[in-house]
């Protein structure tokens, strides 16, 4: 048996409607949303009486980025909301982009907050930015 690919990365959060529309701004479609609940779900997640609303975004290529909106149990925070790239566990996802500038431009005049950027030598652009509930994205813009 091996493995065969990521199918996706699930993202906590409270507000799933910025969420969602964050990641269609950031250029993601929604594949798909559903309530789901009941003993199997908990005994999958190590819950119980689990009831959430998840919402799938894709990538124009297929990766997916699980959103998930916990009504029972409450979601817990672990940490601030604007807690920095060095605190444990994962801290960002990155994106391939074209024209870092304007997608920079397009995200932040959607409120997301500019971290930082910088280029690399002369093959990338890179720019961390920090959207609704604290969640960081990076993006890379390849230069050759």
């Amino acid at each position: 048996m091996t493995l065969k690919r990521m199918d996706n990365v699930l993202i906590v959060v409270d507000d799933l409607e910025a969420a969602k529309a964050f990641f269609i701004e950031l250029g993601l479609r929604l594949e798909g949303e559903s309530t789901v609940e009941g003993p199997a779900v908990g005994s999958l997640i190590g819950l119980k009486d689990v009831r959430a609303t998840l919402a799938m975004m894709r990538t124009p290529d297929g990766q997916g980025i699980e959103l998930d909106k916990f009504h029972t149990p409450n979601a817990i925070r672990f940490g601030p909301v604007d807690a920095p790239v060095n605190t444990m566990g994962i801290r960002r996802v990155m994106f391939a982009v074209e024209d870092i500038g304007a997608v920079v431009a397009r995200m932040r005049a959607h409120g997301a907050e500019l971290i930082g950027e910088m280029q690399y030598e002369d093959t990338y652009r890179l720019a961390y930015i920090r959207g609704p509930e604290g969640i960081i994205i990076g993006l890379a813009e390849q230069l050759r």
